[in-house]
């Protein structure tokens, strides 16, 4: 008999059913109509990733009955999704109010594009998870339309718990804004932050900015502005702990990741850079500020004709440190300046001139590069000769690299054991030869050690004693 009451059950996901099925209704959603709407989702069944089906039963039901389960839908706060209408409504106010405190969600459906204004999704929220899906489409105004004096385009502020996923499109209309300063996605003090399976493109500048966070993920998404854009980073972080990106396609005009200062425990995995400037870490210590780094590893990334690929960049004048970074099992294609620390770094806009302080680097590994450099140049270890107070002790103490090993098993080697070790580039065909037809390196007191079998050979690094090189 029914009965006037059940159960409720919502945001439901089946994700990656593969195989065979016994029975001829493979699929059976048989959801009571004794509550408000379901919301449940069915991904890559039997392999086909673009089904994406998103089941609203109950489509009469009013707003409040949805609410009730902590599930919103952006077209039920008056979005139209046509792509022209301005859809800025107030649908987040709702999410993040909602009385659901585990879960609470908002969609934005397939088959629209959205026009967004600028766009504040703030905290605290009441749910200890929000979930922003976007399987629909969400896309900038043009330049002239946006308005002035706004830096930001999405901005999400002091949520814990966010989610961002879905298999839309987030198109910031950058050829009309390319020259701004607009950002696309900023995430600003936020924690336990997942984003994963977003497609990004056309940023005006920075695709997603980050500062001020811990405790975030960043999986599969796909990042795509052309290599000829100006000023747009793929990642740009700051001020931030306890990071992972990876297995991510990022295509950019700048940096596809750059990590600025107070960054720290940092992962990036399995990340396709290209076109773009590479990864990097910094710039740190401009105008003589402090900038910190350490505990980053940069693990079987691939850089495919990128401007740099592992680079680590300081002002001349500034302070701070920049330690324990790790660039290992690296693939290059065509890729310019393979390895380079540089720390007379200058952007053009000014008259950089020789300083009496630096950022101190140590600790720094490349290990396992492979593949071409499409410069004659292949290593580029540029460290200051500048000293500096340690802040702690009060030592005078050299800002030039110290090149040591954390990246094996067990932590960091005694000085004299390979930090640059099984560097395998070969010359592209755009590379040009050296004296003897190969690559070369070079230095500006730099001290470590590389090993013999390197390709090309270091034998301008410094030991970490004295001022010797380490090859005659």
């Amino acid at each position: 008999m029914l009965q006037t009451s059940a159960v409720e059950i919502s945001d439901i996901s089946f994700i990656g059913f593969t195989g065979t099925s016994a029975t001829g209704a493979a699929v059976q959603l048989l959801c009571s109509e004794s509550v408000g709407r379901h919301r449940l989702v069915l991904d890559e069944i039997n392999g086909f990733h673009t089904i994406a089906l998103l089941m609203l039963l109950l489509c009469m039901v009013m707003v409040e009955s949805s609410a009730r389960g902590g599930g919103f839908n952006v077209v039920e706060f008056g979005a139209v999704g046509d792509g022209e209408t301005d859809d800025s409504k107030k649908a987040w106010k709702a999410v993040c109010g909602s009385t659901s405190k585990e879960y609470s969600s908002l969609l934005v459906p397939k088959g629209k594009t959205f026009l967004l204004k600028t766009a504040l999704f703030e905290g605290p929220c009441k749910s200890r998870s929000i979930n922003f899906q976007v399987l629909g489409n969400i896309i900038a105004p043009s330049k002239k339309d946006f308005g002035n004096g706004t830096r930001f385009w999405l901005v999400f502020s002091n949520v814990d718990g966010l989610i961002v996923n879905g298999d839309g499109d987030v198109d910031g209309n950058g050829p009309s804004w390319w020259e701004s300063c607009v950002k696309v996605l900023t995430i600003n003090s936020c924690t336990n932050l997942r984003v994963s399976e977003l497609r990004i493109t056309n940023a005006p500048h920075n695709h997603i900015s980050m500062t001020k966070s811990a405790d975030v993920t960043i999986s599969n998404i796909n990042i795509t502005t052309p290599g000829t854009s100006p000023n747009t980073d793929g990642i740009d972080i700051s001020l931030s702990t306890r990071i992972t990106i990876q297995d991510s396609v990022i295509k950019t005009g700048d940096d596809c990741i750059s990590l600025n200062t107070g960054c720290s425990y940092v992962n990036i995995t399995g990340v396709h850079c290209g076109p773009g400037h590479g990864i990097s870490i910094g710039s740190l210590g401009k105008d003589g500020s402090k900038g910190t780094a350490e505990e980053v590893n940069v693990v079987n990334c691939t850089f495919v004709g990128t401007q740099n690929a592992a680079r680590i960049k300081t002002w001349q004048g500034g302070s701070g440190f920049a330690k324990k970074i790790l660039f290992k099992d690296i693939t290059l294609v065509e890729s310019k300046n393979p390895i380079l620390i540089n720390q007379y770094y200058c952007d053009g806009a000014k008259n950089c001139k020789n300083q009496t302080s630096a950022v101190e680097i140590s600790d720094i590994s490349f290990i396992r590069f492979t593949g071409t450099s499409a410069t004659q140049v292949a290593v580029q270890l540029l460290c200051s000769e500048s000293f500096q107070e340690n802040e702690n002790t009060g030592d005078v103490v050299h800002a030039s690299s110290v090149i040591q090993d954390w990246g094996r098993p067990g932590g960091p080697l005694s000085p004299g054991l390979s930090v640059l070790d099984g560097i395998n580039i070969t010359p592209s065909a755009n590379a040009g030869g050296g004296k003897y037809g190969g690559l070369s390196s070079k230095c500006i007191n730099a001290h470590g050690t590389s090993s013999d079998s390197n390709m090309p050979s270091v034998p301008c690094l410094l030991p970490n004693d004295d001022d010797k090189p380490l090859h005659s």
